[in-house]
């Protein structure tokens, strides 16, 4: 009977077969098992695709609801909340014509550092009203709207919106379909899903900071709970400035060269030579590193530098071009992998599932690493270890040292911005660099870069490379991977003497040709297929740059192959 239409759909949810009318949406469903959650449920995964709750249910689908304690959900509701306070600026303003740009540029604690420019003066008084009016529509549930239409009319209406960064990105969409987001007759695109309505918004603040303001968000671990910004309150902890700096700086290089967005950076592919935007990055690499050594050979007491960052910040590369910058000013540096100093295999920490902790303090031996250093410092000819991770075992191969007045000692690990990694050793021989890649970038002037992003893709070009490990291994660690970051490094990145922002304006283009065929290879079935979806349909959005002309000194090279440092 092909003309008939079932009046049930059947969906599975934790196996279980549940029967709906047809037409029934997932936040129909998701109201039916609210009950069973501790916070809200803002999207659903069916049958391993990512679904926002409007959607009508698919009859056969097996069903595992998102909630706000899920990153997926976090991010969703971080989405719609900057669609909700742009909505609330342009409508306190009055007029469109009144604002000329609102940005939302990058992340301070669990905040947006945004900026608004236009005739309308940034005040407390003026964020009260744009939250007040923020609260209002979340009261009235104000649904947030979806309509597919054509990407040359977006390109028109964007234009019109003066949205001119979002006109300059689609320009380049192969897609011949845009979504876009409307609340309350305000429109917008965003990269990623968003909620049905505003009702869901009601944890945030809005607070003036530097020449800014921040939009701040409930926490992923408590999402009903307003996570503390640490930027404005007169009780919350010191903010994040070092690295607020160094990302403002890496902004403001950025609008310099003409090369804020991703269209922009596609803009200048298509009119320009490539060759001169690497060769002017890494001049800019240069400069920054030659700066820092030169700071460290004016301090002839700094005798030991100690080089920390999360995964894949460019820390070998970077140790190598300091090396190399020190030299110059008349130093010798002896490099030092902390990692060498591993405990023995079976001495190193378990973790809460009983599997070895290779992350924690605990696995180095530091009084070892802390009598080695002591003694070379006393000039003592000492042999270094070298650590065999296939058998476990710390092994001596005939690496012996002895400095001299002009040699220094330079130790990288993930724990070297830690003091108790080198307790016995005097603070004031001490240099401090933290190193990572803070994007500067944003996709336009309301979707950002997370710069965790830049650093996976960065990894798993590395380890499909040099590892082994496909595309699907590396997404299945890299929450591990993040774990370990926020506890046993980024607490500690404020304590540096200096901050590398080892980023690449070109990276995503070039990284482009090189990720995207290792997530293809990811399949419907696979776990990590959602979060391969996202990173392909990010990818998407650069035109590509060949690798050919990256001198191979450059921090990219130990990512894609290629590196006068590989050995």
């Amino acid at each position: 009977m092909g003309g008939m239409k079932e009046e049930n759909v059947t969906v599975y949810i934790e196996g279980l077969p549940e029967q709906y009318p047809t037409g029934t949406t997932y936040r129909e469903i998701a109201a039916a098992h609210q009950k069973d959650f501790s916070c809200p449920i803002v999207l659903v995964n069916a049958d391993g695709r990512l679904r926002e709750l409007p959607k009508k249910a698919v009859s056969g689908s097996r069903i595992r609801f998102v909630t706000l304690k899920d990153k997926a959900g976090c991010d969703t509701y971080r989405r719609s909340l900057v669609l909700l306070m742009l909505k609330g600026i342009y409508h306190v303003a009055g007029d469109n014509t009144n604002i000329e740009k609102v940005s939302v540029h990058f992340s301070v604690d669990e905040s947006y550092y945004c900026t608004m420019e236009g005739r309308i003066p940034l005040t407390e008084a003026f964020l009260e009203e744009v939250k007040q009016y923020m609260h209002t529509l979340a009261d009235q549930a104000a649904p947030i709207r979806k309509a597919a239409i054509p990407t040359w009319e977006a390109c028109a209406r964007f234009r019109e919106y003066r949205m001119f960064d979002k006109e300059e990105l689609f320009r380049y969409r192969r897609s011949s379909k845009v979504n876009i987001y409307d609340l309350e007759n305000f429109e917008d695109y965003f990269y990623g899903y968003m909620l049905p309505d505003a009702s869901y918004l009601t944890c945030f603040d809005l607070r003036l900071f530097e020449d800014g303001f921040l939009l701040c968000f409930p926490s992923q671990m408590e999402p009903g709970k307003l996570a503390d910004s640490g930027a404005a309150a007169e009780t919350s902890p010191v903010p994040q400035m070092k690295i607020w700096r160094t990302q403002k700086d890496a902004l403001e290089w950025g609008r310099a060269l003409g090369i804020p967005t991703v269209g922009a950076l596609n803009t200048y592919i298509v009119k320009h030579r490539t060759k001169d935007l690497i060769m002017i990055q890494e001049a800019y690499h240069e400069k920054k590193i030659a700066e820092i050594a030169a700071q460290i050979a004016a301090a002839p007491r700094k005798r030991v530098i100690l080089i920390a960052g999360p995964s894949s910040s460019g820390k070998t590369t970077f140790s190598h071009r300091l090396s190399t910058q020190l030299s110059v000013c008349g130093l010798k540096p002896h490099p030092i992998e902390a990692d060498n100093y591993f405990v023995e295999r079976e001495h190193t920490p378990l973790d809460e599932d009983g599997k070895p902790n290779f992350e924690c303090l605990e696995a180095i031996d530091t009084e070892k690493l802390n009598e080695d250093m002591l003694a070379l410092l006393a000039g003592e000819t000492v042999e270094l270890p070298s650590f065999n991770f296939k058998t476990g075992k710390r092994e001596y191969k005939g690496d012996v040292r002895t400095l001299g007045p002009q040699d220094i000692l330079i130790i990288e690990g993930i724990h070297c911005l830690n003091d108790r990694l080198t307790y016995r050793l005097n603070a004031d021989q001490k240099v401090k660099i933290y190193i990572s890649a803070l994007t500067q970038l944003n996709i336009d002037e309301h979707n950002r870069i997370p710069t965790t992003d830049g650093r996976l893709l960065r990894r798993m070009v590395r380890d499909s490379r040099m590892r082994g490990t496909d595309a699907k291994g590396t997404i299945a660690m890299w929450p591990s991977v993040r774990r370990g970051e926020e506890q046993y490094i980024f607490p500690y990145q404020e304590s540096a003497d200096y901050i590398f922002n080892s980023t690449l304006i070109y990276e995503l283009a070039v990284l482009k040709q090189y990720a995207e065929p290792l997530l293809f290879s990811i399949g419907p079935d696979d776990p990590e297929h959602e979060e391969a979806k996202r990173l392909l349909k990010f990818l998407d959005y650069f035109l590509p740059i060949p690798g050919d002309d990256i001198p191979n000194h450059s921090l990219i090279r130990e990512f894609i192959g290629g590196s006068c440092y590989e050995k």
